[in-house]
């Protein structure tokens, strides 16, 4: 069908500009010929098109000193997959750095034609991991939750991509129809003895591969700024030996998960140590590096997606 309105909209301007610039390989001399317009549209329209998502720009080339770091991670702690991306500077947000490659580990698996259930956490990485995703048809994998997608409020998880991800690659989907974290531990266990519950608990519990993001535990803990945890329930943890959480199960510095505060409350499915079967922690970020190491310590992730200089620490740490 063609489109009732032949005037181009600022994101079609956008997106072709983006397109010569990054693909074309013009110059926004060029660009701004090209389209008619002058110079300084040119560099806002390029602008426009990479902030708006219009384009994503993907690394080919290995780096040396993250080829090197990826090695070391994955002889220090038995890994299945590394991935380090390079740093984007000093004060730079890494989820930035690493969505790119994390959604590339990801489209991996998704273009794998055997039939497989793919299990996903939360979190601002994997929603910058899927934010980065191309679109592809993968409908015959499963996609399924393992972390329940009610807020407090009763409204859906912001940070929940389930929903996401199956509207990218087309494929079927199963949220975990429980609250993140339930009032008690009653009303918890009734959640999880409801029939559909069961069955979405059951799935994500044989998936073939996991993906999560890892939260910290500290004073910025991602649990208490989206008010899953009252500043009370994360002193307690934290006095606990907290210090970092998956899918909103929180353990120790040595990745042993704690039987306090939430714990007794969360809902989903917690990630068991030792998996046989890819477990990959998509994260990055000085806050984190803490939860990460312990997480690899336990094997709850037996992969990783980070940036240059999260992965410095760690190697610097341990």
């Amino acid at each position: 069908m063609s489109r009732t309105d032949p005037e181009p909209t600022l994101n079609d301007e956008a997106a072709r500009a983006g397109w010569l610039y990054y693909v074309g390989g013009l110059t926004q001399d060029q660009i701004a010929a090209e389209l008619g317009v002058s110079r300084q549209r040119a560099q806002r329209l390029v602008s426009r098109a990479m902030a708006e998502g219009l384009i994503h720009v993907r690394l080919n080339h290995p780096i040396g000193a993250c080829l090197d770091m990826e090695a070391e991670l994955t002889r220090r702690f038995g890994l299945l997959r590394c991935r380090v991306a390079p740093s984007l500077g000093p004060g730079a947000d890494g989820v930035r750095a690493i969505g790119p490659a994390a959604a590339a580990e990801l489209e991996r698996f998704l273009r794998m034609p055997a039939p497989s259930v793919i299990a996903l956490g939360t979190g601002r990485a994997m929603r910058g991991m899927v934010d980065a995703m191309t679109p592809m048809d993968a409908d015959q994998h499963r996609l399924v939750s393992l972390i329940g997608n009610i807020a407090p409020d009763g409204s859906a998880s912001f940070f929940d991509v389930v929903m996401r991800i199956a509207d990218k690659v087309r494929a079927p989907h199963y949220p975990m129809p429980v609250p993140v974290i339930s009032p008690t531990p009653a009303e918890n266990a009734a959640f999880h003895a409801l029939g559909p519950v069961k069955k979405v608990v059951d799935l994500a519990q044989a998936a073939d591969v996991v993906f999560v993001g890892v939260g910290q535990m500290s004073n910025d803990a991602p649990l208490l700024k989206d008010g899953f945890v009252s500043r009370a329930e994360l002193d307690e943890m934290q006095a606990a030996g907290a210090v970092g959480e998956v899918a909103g199960w929180v353990f120790d510095s040595q990745g042993i998960y704690l039987d306090v505060g939430t714990n007794t409350r969360t809902g989903g499915v917690r990630v068991a140590p030792g998996l046989d079967r890819p477990s990959i922690g998509i994260a990055a970020g000085a806050s984190k590096v803490p939860a990460i190491a312990g997480a690899l310590k336990s094997r709850i992730i037996n992969g990783l997606v980070t940036d240059e200089p999260t992965a410095r620490a760690l190697l610097n740490r341990l």
